[in-house]
């Protein structure tokens, strides 16, 4: 692989805190992407805000203003990460689809294969930009403008089941699964629009679990524990 683009759950990063960052688990992230980094592969990273905001799960305010409130997590987590990243020795930049003044710079392809060129890691912050879209049809709209070769779905579960396999230890897990499937059946790798937006531009994506050991190098590197989506 060349270029890969990886989504974190703002979740997981909080650790057992549940909300705000664990700095164990996001230098143990950022240790696995280093050794990518030093191989020559190119990182694009996106990441949730579930760790401090979820806009859809607001029932007092306007939703559009809730969206916007969770596009700001997402800023706010690429900085913290990314200043993570670069103290173990890593170039890192952050692209946002609006401006931020000097916090950000403003996406625009060329200005992340630029980037990437300079062997930096691009984080993609700030989702579409648009109330309504997910971090799910982020990382899927950038991985594709991109021409990333695949998505890496850093998640709290190891693989995709046919149910939650914390509450039900018969459900179903996937070793490898079309996104026709995933889509007929809502099996909720993503959601509906960014699982559509994946199956329609052939973006194949691999679903595994953030807290196993070394598992985004794994998963690069052809010791791949999870699941296969694909197109």
């Amino acid at each position: 692989m060349k270029r890969v683009m990886l989504k974190l759950s703002g979740e997981a990063l909080a650790g057992d805190k549940k909300t705000g960052f664990d700095d164990e688990t996001i230098l143990g992230v950022a240790r696995q992407v280093k050794e990518l980094v030093d191989d020559g592969i190119q990182v694009g990273v996106v990441i949730g805000g579930g760790n401090f905001w979820r806009g859809r799960s607001s029932d007092s305010i306007d939703r559009p203003k809730a969206d916007q409130i969770g596009m700001l997590a997402t800023i706010m987590n690429c900085i913290y990460v990314s200043e993570i990243f670069r103290s173990i020795g890593m170039m890192t930049n952050i692209l946002t689809p609006f401006e931020c003044g000097s916090f950000t710079k403003l996406f625009s392809k060329d200005r992340a294969n630029k980037y990437f060129e300079k062997n930096m890691v691009v984080f993609f912050a700030g989702g579409t930009g648009h109330p309504y879209f997910s971090t799910d049809t982020g990382v899927v709209l950038r991985a594709i403008e991109v021409n990333a070769d695949v998505i890496l779905l850093a998640k709290a579960v190891d693989a995709v089941y046919d149910d939650d396999p914390r509450v039900n230890p018969n459900a179903h897990r996937y070793d490898e699964v079309s996104i026709d499937e995933v889509i007929a059946r809502n099996l909720q790798v993503v959601d509906m629009t960014a699982s559509i937006l994946a199956r329609d531009n052939k973006m194949p994506m691999w679903v595994f679990g953030l807290n196993e050991d070394n598992s985004i190098v794994n998963a690069v590197k052809g010791e791949f524990k999870g699941t296969k989506v694909t197109v």
